[in-house]
C-alpha cells in the first residue's frame, strides 16, 4: 500500500535530476584538460638511480 508514496518520491527526484544544470567553470575545466607544461611531469627521482638498460650496457662494454 505504500508503493504510491514511494513512486511519487522517485518521480519527483527524477524530475529534479532531469532539470538539474550545475554551474560550470569552463575556464577551470579548460586549464585542467589542456596540455600540461613539460616540467610538470618531470621525474624528480630519475637522477638518483641508473636505468637497468644502462647498467647492462656498461657491463657489456667492460
Amino acid at each position: 500500500m505504500g508503493r504510491g508514496r514511494q513512486k511519487a518520491k522517485h518521480t519527483k527526484l527524477a524530475r529534479e535530476l532531469k532539470s538539474y544544470s550545475p554551474a560550470v567553470n569552463y575556464a577551470a575545466l579548460e586549464r585542467e584538460l589542456a596540455h600540461p607544461d613539460d616540467d610538470q611531469y618531470v621525474d624528480k627521482w630519475a637522477d638518483q638511480y641508473n636505468d637497468e638498460d644502462e647498467d647492462e650496457y656498461q657491463a657489456q662494454q667492460a
